[in-house]
Order: C-alpha cells, then structure tokens, then sequence
C-alpha cells in the first residue's frame, strides 16, 4: 500500500478546478475488457492453444459521480451458470467483480466470487508512480495522454491513456489515480487491456452507484495471494 501518495489527491484537484477546466463530472464509460488466454499455456504444451480460444472479452460499466463511481460487469446471459438452490452467478470464465471507490472517504471497496466463496476486498486509494509521456491519441472521440509505470508487486508493465476532459481518478478496475479518467490501460503488451467503447455524460441515480457489503473481509493483497495460489494449484493440475 503506498499510502504516501495519498496526499497528492486533494493537491490534483485543486490543481484543475483552478485551472479552470471543463470537465465531464457525471456519466458511465463503458470498457471492454479483453484478456490473451495464449499468453500463460507454456512452450511445451504448445498444442493447448488449439483447444482454448486466444482472447476472451468482456463488457465494464463505470458509472460515475464527482466524488464517487462503481464499476461493474455487464452481465450477458453466455457468462451465467446455474448455482446451487436454482441460483445464478457468473461462470468460472467470466469476470465478477464490482469495484466502489470515494474521493472524499479513500474507499477502495471490491466484491468478488472465487473458487464458490464470496470476497469483500478492502483497500484505499493511493496515486501509482505515473510517469507521463508527450504521445495523444484518441479514444471514444477523446484526445488521451500516455502515461505508464511499472507495477513491483505483480511485475507488470502498465501503460494508460487518459483524457483531461473527464475528471480525474476514474478508470477501469483498480487503474484510478490519474488527473483525468483513463479511457485504456494496456498490461504487459496486450496480455491484458482495457478500452472505453462508450462514453455518456449524464445524470446517474443514487441507485446506480453501489458500495458493495457482502462477503468475508480480505485485503487486496491477501486477495491477490489468495487468487495466484489457488490458479497456480490449478495449473499443476491440469499440466500447464
């Protein structure tokens, strides 16, 4: 947790409400998701890659307030399974996690099902080491800056595009801590990546924007270890 970041929040916010933007404080974006399926089968089990589809997508809503956002998957039925009771959650291949998070509180709160148990992942928001870049290209009809770091935690490359006309800290999944809403992420060149398809300014109903309750309590880097050891034993079993 890099909590000394934390401060530079309300600096960054004061910085562009004086600088007299016009931003875009109210809307949902939403991002495709799209994950290599390719890029863990190793070398030698070379011939999986004949068995198992290379991308898998998948649909993301942000909505979002001035001071918070909730972000979650668009459920298509293909993703549904048939759970215990007569119930139904998302399937193993899919995606479930709903993300809250507050400006004003530093929440960072997700839910998530793995391995048929239920998570509440607690954290607070803090600002990653961005380090800027001169290169715009547009995304969904925004112009959007590159920016990008080095995750040490999970050795992964992390490189994003963000645009100024929306506000800042919004983005997809836990990528929140730019001074403009990111509108693509790209992890480890195209392992896994994130794009805006769509983007709506308008009024969202408190309804809308959900702080997730339910699950046992976990924080995001137990979860992280928790997820890795259990796909790990998963892996051995099934040879790759």
């Amino acid at each position: 947790m890099q909590l000394k970041y934390l401060f530079f929040i309300p600096f960054f916010m004061i910085f562009l409400a004086s600088a007299g933007f016009s931003q875009i404080s109210e809307g949902e974006i939403i991002y495709e998701y799209r994950v290599d399926m390719h890029r863990n089968i190793p070398p030698e089990r070379e011939e999986l890659k004949a068995m198992v589809p290379q991308y898998r997508t998948q649909n993301f809503s942000l909505v979002f307030n001035a001071d918070e956002r909730f972000y979650k998957p668009v459920v298509n039925p293909d993703d549904m399974v048939q759970g215990r009771g007569g119930g139904r959650r998302m399937g193993f291949g899919s995606s479930g996690m709903e993300i809250y998070s507050n400006n004003q509180t530093q929440e960072w709160v997700g839910m998530q099902d793995f391995m048929g148990r239920n998570y509440l992942i607690l954290d607070s928001l803090y600002l990653a080491p961005w380090r800027m870049g001169n290169e715009l290209m547009d995304i969904a009809g925004y112009r959007c800056q590159l920016a990008w770091y080095t995750d040490t935690i999970t050795n992964e490359d992390v490189t994003a595009w963000f645009t100024f006309d929306i506000q800042p800290f919004l983005g997809p999944d836990m990528y929140v801590s730019l001074p403009g809403a990111i509108l693509a992420i790209d992890i480890n060149n195209g392992e896994k990546v994130w794009v805006a398809r769509s983007i709506e300014a308008r009024t969202v109903n408190a309804n809308e924007i959900k702080k997730p309750t339910r699950g046992e309590e976990i924080s995001r880097n137990d979860f992280r270890k928790l997820t890795e050891e259990q796909m790990e034993k998963l892996r051995e079993r099934r040879g790759f």
